[in-house]
C-alpha cells in the first residue's frame, strides 16, 4: 500500500527527517506519534504526496512518485484528508462543501454519508452557523465521499473537546472496517485505543 524507504527530509539547511523507513499495510489504521516538532506532520506530508521528500523513495499503490502522471487526479481518486482545522468554505453550505470535493459519480451518496455521520439535519446550514465538532465531522465526511483507498489526518482533532475527539475517532475507525487505510498524526494518545499499528517520531527519527 505505502513503502517508504530512506526518507530524508530538509528545510532550507535544517533537516529534519533522517532515513525513515515505513512500510503500510492495507487496511491499516496507523498511528504517527509524537511531540510538536518530532517530524511526524512533515512525513505525513511526504506519506500523502503533498510534499517531495528531499531525499528517498515513495511507493504508493504500487507506483513512485515519478509514475503518477496527474497528482492531482491521483489525490482525488485515491485520497483523502483531514486537518485539525476544517478547511471549511463559509460561503458555501455544509452540502455544497462536501459536493464540491466529490466526484461527479459520488454526489448522490452525500446526503447518506451525511446520515451515517449524523449530521443529515445540517445539510443546509453554513460553517459559521454549526459547533467546531460538527464541522469537523463535515471535515470528515469530504474526505470520504470520494470512498478513498487512503486517509490521512494530521490532529484531526487537536481544536476538541473530549466527546467530540472520540466521536472523530470512531467515525474513522469505521472506515477503517470498511476497508480505507487510514494514517493519522496526533500527540493525543488516545488514539492507540484505535490503532493498529503505532509508530513514533523522535527528532525526525523513526523510534
Amino acid at each position: 500500500m505505502i513503502k517508504a524507504t530512506n526518507i530524508s527530509h530538509f528545510y532550507g539547511k535544517e533537516q529534519v527527517l533522517f532515513n525513515v523507513n515505513i512500510d503500510i499495510k492495507e487496511g491499516s489504521f496507523v498511528f504517527l506519534s509524537g511531540d510538536s516538532g518530532s517530524g511526524k506532520s512533515t512525513l505525513l506530508s511526504i506519506l500523502s504526496t503533498l510534499l517531495k521528500p528531499s531525499q528517498g523513495e515513495l511507493i504508493i499503490q504500487g507506483k513512485t512518485l515519478k509514475e503518477i502522471s496527474n497528482l492531482d487526479t491521483f489525490r482525488q481518486d485515491k485520497i483523502g484528508f483531514v486537518f485539525q482545522f476544517h478547511y471549511l468554505i463559509n460561503y458555501l453550505n455544509v452540502y455544497e462543501n462536501i459536493e464540491l470535493a466529490a466526484k461527479k459519480d459520488k454526489k448522490q451518496s452525500i446526503q447518506a454519508l451525511l446520515e451515517e455521520l449524523g449530521i443529515s439535519e445540517l445539510s443546509t446550514r453554513y460553517p459559521n452557523e454549526i459547533s467546531g465538532g460538527q464541522r469537523q465531522r463535515v471535515a470528515v465526511a469530504r474526505a470520504l465521499i470520494n470512498e478513498p483507498s487512503i486517509v490521512f489526518a494530521d490532529e484531526p482533532t487537536g481544536s476538541l473537546d473530549s466527546k467530540n475527539t472520540t466521536l472523530v475517532y470512531e467515525l474513522l475507525a469505521k472506515a477503517v472496517k470498511k476497508g480505507t487505510t487510514l494514517i493519522i498524526a496526533s500527540h493525543d494518545m488516545q488514539v492507540q485505543n484505535y490503532a493498529t499499528q503505532t509508530l513514533r517520531m523522535i527528532d525526525g527519527k523513526l523510534q
